[in-house]
């Protein structure tokens, strides 16, 4: 599930992202979409590639990998995110929350440290 408001589009320096059409209410899930589970193998390897950019640490333990279906891979990093994301390992899925009200034409930002308002420092160079 995708809100039908969401749309991607140019982010500037950070390349393509997320973004609404209309306002959303803080609290708001705005996606739900199922992930493919890489084994630890599978994700040495992915990580190996471009696509080590769009998997997410995965499993009680982060040593699986998961890439998200949808247009979750495609949420920009912020520090002071707008938006959380929520694993369920069981029924392997992912979910976008809204953390605040968001502006129609706003970008939609994850944290990239797993909590919306994480400052630790990411592994890139953030633009």
């Amino acid at each position: 599930m995708i809100l039908p408001i969401l749309f991607i589009s140019d982010s500037g320096k950070k390349g393509k992202g997320v973004f609404t059409a209309q306002n959303i209410p803080a609290h708001t899930t705005i996606e739900i979409s199922p992930v493919i589970v890489l084994t630890i193998k599978e994700r040495a390897i992915i990580e190996q590639t471009k696509l080590y950019n769009y998997i997410f640490e995965w499993g009680n333990n982060n040593k699986k990998g998961a890439l998200a279906m949808g247009y979750i891979s495609m949420y920009n990093h912020s520090y002071l995110a707008n938006c959380k994301y929520e694993m369920d390992f069981e029924n392997e899925t992912m979910q976008i929350i809204t953390v605040r009200n968001i502006k129609a034409g706003e970008e939609l930002f994850i944290n990239y440290n797993a909590v919306y308002n994480n400052t630790n420092e990411v592994w890139f160079d953030v633009v």
